[in-house]
């Protein structure tokens, strides 16, 4: 059968894959989440979820760099990538040998249609059915509005989180307003961030693992904005991550 991806690209896969490699740490995730464990046969260094499943499956890299030889030993029958956290140029080149489905989320949507996609690849349209509706519920309507806020992924340079992200999409949910209005990830400097006032800085865990010292350092700069530190999962990772993010996120405001 033909299965569309996420880049309008039909992946021809005639039968349901016996020997996954994922790429992106939230859909390994989520095909355990989907009782998926056993056929998957590589992750990456960077699928720390569930804890186990690094200690059962084989590493072939990172996100961006792939061991190319251990993929091969691997014989995979599909890879699962996405657009923006995976190297083009490895990606192109994983295509040329091997049925590669991609995936591109910047909204709620688009993660739904993920799952219900992957959930029709590996005829577990039950599991996949079961976590849209949980997701759906969660999020049948935004929480009230918290305020302003400035969302850092990095420090050094500085750098938030736009418009065309995942995470601007739940920082909406969430009910913040995101006072980014550049696309993707743009960098922004010290006078910058002081010139917005933002009414909220949140530093994420991830990619950068901001800390106390920087939580401190940013609360000095902008004494009266709330500062505060973040799981960046919850924020950025689709997939079933999303089945824990209506409590996370609830939780987080008992603090604000």
């Amino acid at each position: 059968m033909n299965f569309l991806d996420q880049l309008d690209r039909a992946i021809f896969i005639p039968s349901p894959p016996e020997r996954i490699i994922s790429l992106v740490p939230s859909q390994t995730e989520l095909l355990v989440d989907m009782g998926l464990q056993d056929r998957l046969v590589g992750i990456t260094k960077f699928c720390v979820h569930p804890k186990e499943l690094k200690k059962e499956k084989v590493i072939i890299g990172g996100t961006k760099n792939y061991r190319f030889d251990v993929i091969d030993q691997l014989k995979p029958d599909l890879i699962i990538g996405n657009k923006e956290e995976n190297d083009q140029s490895g990606i192109e080149q994983l295509m040329k040998k091997y049925s590669v489905w991609m995936s591109d989320i910047s909204t709620l949507e688009d993660n739904l249609k993920m799952i219900k996609s992957l959930g029709e690849i590996f005829r577990v349209e039950g599991s996949a059915h079961t976590i849209i509706k949980k997701i759906e519920s969660d999020f049948c309507e935004k929480a009230p509005r918290k305020g302003k806020i400035v969302y850092l992924i990095w420090n050094d340079p500085i750098m938030t989180a736009g418009t065309k992200t995942f995470i601007n999409e739940m920082l909406q949910w969430a009910g913040f307003e995101n006072m980014i209005a550049q696309a993707r990830y743009p960098e922004i400097s010290i006078e910058e961030l002081k010139e917005l006032k933002p009414d909220f800085l949140f530093l994420s865990s991830e990619p950068f693992p901001f800390g106390a010292k920087h939580l401190e350092a940013y609360q000095k700069l902008l004494p009266n904005t709330v500062v505060k530190l973040v799981d960046g999962e919850y924020f950025s990772w689709y997939g079933s991550r999303l089945l824990g993010a209506k409590e996370y996120f609830s939780t987080l405001y008992l603090d604000l």
